[in-house]
């Protein structure tokens, strides 16, 4: 599923390191984040294999939160090849999601 991000200095290094990664940004008592992580879960698994996902706790680390401006959950990062693609936050559609990811993950995967 997500692997868990637990440091900034891990995040930084995650997301410069990976061609494609989205982190998502919530906390357990999120009740919003609970329903929405396994959808984008099952759209990047099913679409976008290749990009891997990764989990920032914000209640757990709320130093990699900040250090991204993070202060409202969920959050959705998307990295390629190290570069910020894309940030949502609050309202994440999963229609919406797949049509932002689709034209750049065709261009560097296919």
């Amino acid at each position: 599923m997500y692997e868990i991000i637990k440091s900034f200095e891990e995040y930084t290094e995650t997301y410069q390191n990976e061609d494609a990664a989205l982190f998502y940004f919530s906390h357990e008592e999120c009740n919003v984040c609970k329903v929405l992580k396994p959808k984008i879960a099952t759209l990047i698994w099913g679409d976008f294999p290749k990009i891997k996902l990764f989990y920032v706790d914000t209640r757990e680390y709320p130093d990699v939160a900040a250090q991204n401006g993070i202060f409202t959950n969920p959050v959705v990062l998307i990295y390629f090849q190290g570069k910020e693609f894309y940030r949502k936050a609050r309202n994440i559609g999963i229609g919406e999601l797949q049509q932002i990811i689709e034209k750049p993950y065709n261009l560097m995967f296919d």
